[in-house]
This record gives C-alpha cells, sequence and structure tokens, in this order.
C-alpha cells in the first residue's frame, strides 16, 4: 500500500510539474554529438531531440519538467508567482533521476528539460538541481541530452558545476527592456540576469579555447564569410599546443565563471555545455515593438554568442492591470515572424536595422520578413542567378544557403536554368520575382512594389490562417491522457 501511494505521489507531482513547465518554449535539437559508453545509459546526437510537436508549437520530446513551482518571485506574468493560489509540488533530486531513467528507457523522451521556481534562495535551488544532475550522471550514469536551467543570483561555482553537468544552459531573460522588467518581473533585474549569461557565455569560449577551438560557437550552416561580416574578424582561434599553464591561465579570466584551479585542471578534457547557452524572451507581455526585440536579439547574439534566443507569445494567465486582459488571443503570427526574422540574423546576414525601422516597428503581419524586405528594396533586384555574388543570392526570397551553395557549384560547369533550380529544390513560386537566368524571368512579372507584394500576400494564406486557427486551441500534449487516447484509438 505504502509503495502504491508513494507512486501516487509520485505521479501527482508529475502532473503538476510538467504542466507549469509547458510554458518555457526552449527545447530544440541538441546540438551535441556524444556516443554511448559501455555502462552508461544513452548517447546524444547533434540532431537527435526529435521534433515532436504538441499544436501550440511546443516540442515535447524532452521530460520537460520544474524541480519546484514554489517560488519566493512574484512576477505578474507566470503562473506559479508566490501570490497565485495553485498547487505546489517539488521533486527531490532522486526523484527526478528515477522518472529521466525510467521515460528514456521506454522510448519517451530523448532527454532532460529541467527548470524551477526559486525555492528560498537562488543558490538554495541552484544546489538542489545540482545535485540531480550530478546523480543523473554518476549513480544513474545517464549518458544522454540534459538541458537545464541556471538561476540567476546562483553563485558561479554552482553555475560552472551545472555547465560540466549539462549539455546545454540557459537563462531566461524573459523581458527585453528594465523598464518592462521592473514592472512586470520587481525580483528581478537586468544586470542579475545578463551577469551570469556572461560569465557563462566566457567560460563556454574558455573552454573551447583550451583544446584549441575557435572560441565562437559553430553553427551548422552558416558561412563563414558572412559570419565574420556580422561579427568581425576571425582572431579568436589559437593552436591546441598551448601549454597546461596557458590553459588553466585561459579559464581563469576575469569575466569566466571563478573556480579553484585544481577542479579546473581535473576538468579540462570535460566540455563546459556542448550544446551552448539559449534564453527566451515573452513576447505580447509589455509594450515593446518588434524592432526593440530584434535589436536586443541582436545584441544577444552579438555580445554572449548565445546558441538561440526563443520567443514565446504570451498566453493570458493572471489577472493584473499590467497585463494584457485575459481574453487577449496569444501573438502565434507575431512570434511566428519574430522566428523568422531571427534566422535571417543568424543565417542570412541581416542586421535588425534593415528589417525594421522606427517608421515601421513592427513585421507585416501577410508576409515574411525576407519576402517584405526584397520588395521594399526592389532596386536591387532582379538578380541573375549565374553571375550574382553569394551574399545577392542569399538575399533572394525563396534561396537559402544551401541554395546558393547548390547554384554557385553548378555555375562552375556551366549556366544555370530554371529547370535546374526546380531541380535543386529553390522555392521559385517566391524567387521567380527576384531573379533571371540568362538574363530572363520565369514568366513575364512586372516589377512593382504592388503587384508582388500581392502575390505573396495570397501565397502565404494558408499559412496564415493555420497559425492562427492553432492559437484558438492551444494545448500541450499530455504525457498520461493522451497516452491512454491513444491506446484506446488502437484498440477500436
Amino acid at each position: 500500500m505504502n509503495g502504491l501511494q508513494l507512486q501516487k505521489t509520485l505521479e501527482e507531482k508529475l502532473i503538476i510539474l510538467s504542466d507549469a513547465a509547458k510554458y518555457d518554449v526552449a527545447c530544440t535539437s541538441s546540438g551535441v554529438d556524444r556516443a554511448g559508453k559501455e555502462g552508461f545509459l544513452g548517447n546524444s546526437c547533434a540532431a537527435g531531440i526529435c521534433h515532436s510537436f504538441a499544436a501550440d508549437g511546443r516540442c515535447i520530446s524532452l521530460l520537460k519538467i520544474l524541480m519546484t513551482n514554489h517560488c519566493t518571485y512574484d512576477c505578474k506574468y507566470c503562473k506559479n508567482r508566490r501570490s497565485n493560489d495553485i498547487p505546489r509540488a517539488t521533486f527531490t533530486p532522486d526523484e527526478i533521476c528515477a522518472l529521466t531513467v525510467e521515460f528514456y528507457k521506454r522510448n519517451y523522451i530523448e532527454g532532460l528539460f529541467l527548470s524551477s521556481g526559486i525555492l528560498g534562495t537562488p543558490d538554495n535551488t541552484m544546489e538542489k538541481i545540482c545535485e540531480a544532475l550530478r546523480l543523473l550522471r554518476t549513480k544513474y550514469r545517464f549518458n544522454g541530452y540534459i538541458h537545464v536551467k541556471a538561476i540567476p543570483g546562483a553563485s558561479q561555482e554552482l553555475l560552472y558545476s551545472a555547465g560540466l553537468l549539462a549539455d546545454r544552459i540557459s537563462i531566461n531573460m524573459e523581458l527585453p527592456t528594465m523598464q518592462s522588467l521592473s514592472t512586470l518581473a520587481p525580483n528581478k533585474s537586468m544586470a542579475g540576469i545578463l551577469r551570469p549569461m556572461n560569465q557563462i557565455s566566457e567560460t563556454i569560449a574558455d573552454h573551447r579555447l583550451a583544446i584549441g577551438k575557435d572560441a565562437r560557437m559553430e553553427r551548422a550552416g552558416i558561412n563563414r564569410h558572412l559570419m565574420n561580416s556580422i561579427f568581425g574578424p576571425d582572431t579568436d582561434r589559437i593552436s591546441s599546443k598551448k601549454s597546461e599553464q596557458e590553459k588553466l591561465s585561459l579559464l581563469t579570466a576575469s569575466n569566466a565563471l571563478s573556480v579553484p584551479a585544481e577542479r579546473i585542471d581535473r576538468d579540462l578534457k570535460r566540455p563546459f555545455a556542448p550544446a551552448g547557452q539559449s534564453t527566451q524572451m515573452i513576447i505580447g507581455a509589455s509594450g515593446e515593438t518588434d524592432l526593440e526585440l530584434i535589436k536586443t536579439t541582436q545584441s544577444l547574439y552579438r555580445s554572449f554568442d548565445l546558441k538561440r534566443v526563443f520567443y514565446s507569445g504570451y498566453i493570458p494567465l493572471n489577472e493584473d492591470s499590467a497585463l494584457p486582459s485575459l481574453d487577449t488571443p496569444v501573438p502565434l503570427l507575431r512570434e511566428h515572424r519574430l522566428y523568422q526574422a531571427d534566422w535571417l540574423l543568424r543565417f542570412y546576414g541581416f542586421h535588425a536595422e534593415e528589417l525594421l525601422s522606427e517608421e515601421t516597428p513592427f513585421f507585416n503581419d501577410k508576409i515574411d520578413p525576407k519576402c517584405d524586405w526584397a520588395v521594399h528594396h526592389l532596386d536591387r533586384f532582379p538578380v541573375e542567378v549565374n553571375k550574382a555574388s553569394y551574399d545577392e543570392l542569399l538575399r533572394v526570397p525563396g534561396i537559402g544557403p544551401t541554395g546558393v551553395k547548390r547554384i554557385m557549384q553548378a555555375r562552375r560547369y556551366g549556366s544555370v536554368t530554371f529547370e535546374m533550380l526546380k531541380q535543386m529544390r529553390i522555392t521559385l513560386k517566391r524567387a521567380q520575382y527576384f531573379i533571371t537566368c540568362n538574363g530572363k524571368m520565369l514568366n513575364r512579372i512586372p516589377i512593382e512594389e504592388k503587384f508582388i507584394t500581392g502575390q505573396l500576400t495570397m501565397l502565404e494564406a494558408p499559412e496564415r490562417a493555420q497559425i492562427t486557427e492553432s492559437g484558438n486551441s492551444m494545448t500541450q500534449l499530455n504525457l498520461f491522457t493522451d497516452f491512454h487516447l491513444t491506446q484506446m484509438a488502437a484498440h477500436g
């Protein structure tokens, strides 16, 4: 009976704490390769976290839980804020480990996403998180993917420990300006978030330098000369033949997480957060424009070399005069446009000031940011596919980095035609308005902003409708209910 009661209690905790974690969207492919080892459970592949999404776009392939939803903070936008009267629960470190291993063995998950409310103090909370990760890696010998949310205000020693035990570490920025942060999250400060973010970034860079790699994160698919045009010349590479003393001096740099030298020496061969660092911003809870959001995003990428900035459309949960009303729709289309713009910042060489301005501070809800930029710069188009430079082709709607590489490769052997572009899987339904092949366009198209905008608007209408409709019935897949429904359907 005691065993059954304990199991029931654990299930109740899981229901409460998995539901509480669903508002954090920072889940993607692992971004790190780690082979399986004898005597250990699991491995990690750079693209190994399968993209299984709920209707609201949230990834469910990780066991996504909070350690606790008790919190000493009273952030106005948060369901778990101190002043809310909701069911509360807390996992012990061993319970977190047991759940992770059992779910992994049943092939329900490929890794763990662990966050937490503030239980007592930031140090107390972070210490319990590190204890759970340490047990998982040692006692339970779990070798799979782990993403952990660091607690702002925790000590440098604890942040360092978390980075050695997890694959990805992140600190949620939540709101993009000091004003909105002070209004909606009075217990937090921008300095308290950016300081550990900078320390983690510097420590990741120093660990990479210590093993002879580029200090900057190597983002898959980004062209090196394009990256240099955004972030400056590549001057960070050092020789891998540095002495052990030089490596230690790199890891004790003033901006990095300060830890004892003997501990650094012991852990030198262990990667620190090999999948990088990320953050999340809430969209629609405060009054920032899209321009302010992508400027903040651009600054975060440049200053801290984040792997990703995630955007979470605000879901009205609490009634407060400083927040949108409870009947406000979730801004999913706006979130979608910001993700598209984020992609342009990271992989296409665009700058925030090119995409938006003070006169037009919000993205066009009818066409995507790249198309919107192109129709406002028709003086640059059409470009000749057989003569255009890499950067010129990359700015053509419908052509991405892979498509540009294919075009550049094909041009070595002869002229590229529209038929060849189709075979290269170039999206001609967008690109046709902005390119020529051997001096000719695919169709007789007037190069006029109004006409092209109208054609692109019709092209995107089904996608916009689908996003809007999904926002009216936002749910997250449940680990229990949906499984039972699936079983019932399978058995007629």
